[in-house]
């Protein structure tokens, strides 16, 4: 079984400490599909959905941004990381699902991968919550970690 780096020799829970580790460049891809059905893509007009609570795309995107900023005032154990950048992307993936994905990219001892999951994450509920109105079966689904460099180890799912 791995190692769940968060708990010490007495099983409690503990931030790792990373002082040792060299600063490396660290970038982190997370994804997420969010279905909010054909109506409501079929609405998008240049790239954005607009609705009463104002542009749903843009709004989403600023809310993801703002998520990998706050990453560590979410997630109890993880680092509060410098941020060298965050970009979120939200794209049709097919005729009734929005793609999001989120780039978060550090220069610390640490990765980056809960900050970009964070995004992604933050981004799809911000499109929940600025479409509820027009449709409450909205799924999100497959959040995953798409891509991981620097570091020990770097990741790529398949």
């Amino acid at each position: 079984m791995a190692d769940l780096t968060h708990l010490d020799e007495s099983n409690q829970p503990h931030m790792v400490d990373v002082s040792a580790k060299t600063p490396t460049i660290r970038i982190a891809t997370a994804s997420c599909l969010v279905k909010i059905g054909t109506e409501l893509i079929s609405q998008m007009d240049g790239g954005e959905l607009k609705n009463k609570k104002g542009p749903v795309l843009h709004t989403a995107i600023l809310a993801g941004i703002s998520g990998t900023k706050k990453t560590s005032d979410l997630i109890p154990l993880c680092h509060p990381l410098p941020l060298d950048s965050a970009k979120i992307e939200i794209t049709p993936h097919d005729e009734e699902t929005l793609l999001v994905t989120a780039i978060a990219k550090t220069t610390s001892r640490t990765g980056v991968e809960m900050e970009a999951l964070t995004g992604a994450s933050t981004a799809a509920l911000t499109l929940y919550d600025m479409c509820k109105a027009a449709n409450r079966a909205i799924i999100i689904t497959d959040l995953k970690l798409v891509t991981k460099t620097g570091g020990k180890s770097d990741y790529q799912a398949k």
